[in-house]
């Protein structure tokens, strides 16, 4: 293996562990991050190692797990500053968060998770402990669905072959939740999940086509509600929603922006 190759291979495994560090925010030890990453525990302990000394992880209190540190926060809000996608999009989005007492996301694909590249939130809301630069899983989550549903066919049903040979033995609760996401998305334009990948929270979702390459991306509304009337949360949430996505390609029509 050539010197470049070797460095281009250790960056990848770097950022698979950067990116490993998903929405729940939950500090992880090495042995999670191989679980994650699927390397071996003794390179992940290797890349921990560099990744503290560079200044993009830390250890909690000393002991065993790790966290994000500023590092990482200083790229992420570089790229804030610099994108366009999310400099116009969130007012937008903050109108439709305190109209709907929500919070509203706009994400991109990252693998085989979505990240959040927007989002805003509405003061009188339970927290979802979500916000710009989290990652969910796409097959389990509505703003997943609905950005695989946005994709052409054949596309869509690579996506969805890979999601589901990762998926182990949540394979058929996944293949049903995302048939099902496609039935909702043909029949009414938007999907929804309730409790699948957090307890108790709710995601309305429809795809978005983003600036002039008509980028796919997928917007979504969610919130925590304790047995929530699902009908009732549906008709409240989904006109202004789809309102609010036809105001957003309207709005970054003449973006210029690749995810």
């Amino acid at each position: 293996m050539s010197e470049s190759t070797q460095v281009t291979l250790t960056l990848d495994r770097g950022l698979q562990i950067l990116r490993a560090f998903r929405a729940e925010r939950a500090p992880l030890t090495n042995g999670e991050l191989a679980k994650r990453t699927g390397m071996s525990k003794s390179a992940v302990s290797r890349l921990t190692s560099t990744l503290i000394q560079l200044g993009y992880i830390r250890r909690v209190a000393g002991g065993t797990r790790f966290e994000l540190a500023t590092g990482v926060f200083g790229i992420g809000h570089t790229y804030l500053e610099t994108n366009p996608v999310t400099r116009l999009a969130h007012p937008l989005m903050q109108r439709l968060a305190d109209l709907l007492d929500v919070s509203v996301a706009l994400a991109a694909p990252n693998g085989l998770d979505m990240l959040y590249i927007a989002h805003r939130t509405s003061s009188r809301i339970a927290t979802l402990r979500l916000g710009v630069g989290s990652l969910l899983p796409m097959g389990l989550t509505a703003i997943g669905r609905a950005w695989l549903w946005g994709l052409p066919e054949p596309e869509r049903q690579r996506y969805v072959t890979r999601l589901l040979e990762a998926a182990g033995p949540q394979h058929e609760a996944i293949r049903s939740g995302i048939d099902n996401a496609f039935e909702d998305l043909r029949a009414n334009g938007v999907c929804m999940s309730f409790g699948e990948f957090q307890r108790n929270a709710f995601g309305i979702a429809l795809p978005v086509r983003v600036g002039s390459l008509a980028t796919p991306m997928s917007l979504s509304c969610g919130a925590i509600q304790f047995q929530p009337d699902i009908d009732a949360v549906r008709q409240h949430i989904v006109p202004a929603l789809r309102q609010a996505a036809l105001d957003l390609e309207i709005l970054l029509r003449d973006v210029s922006y690749e995810p």
